[in-house]
């Protein structure tokens, strides 16, 4: 192994590992807000009531509501 291989290697492996590192926790913040997102979708109540899953058509009146609240 010449001198330039020597080198390369171990900063190679240092990279990777950085990078292996950096996806774990990319993927851990986005499990985490899917899962914060899921438990706030599903702690909706209506008329004081539980309402365990709402029509595709209810989800997306209310995601167009919440976009024109923002803007």
């Amino acid at each position: 192994m010449d001198a330039r291989m020597q080198i390369a290697l171990p900063i190679l492996g240092t990279v990777a590992a950085d990078a292996a590192a950096a996806a774990a926790a990319a993927s851990a913040v986005s499990f985490s807000e899917l899962r914060e997102k899921s438990l706030r979708d599903s702690d909706e109540h209506e008329d004081g009531r539980f309402e365990s899953s709402l029509s595709s058509r209810k989800s997306r009146a209310r995601r167009k509501a919440e976009k024109e609240d923002k803007n």
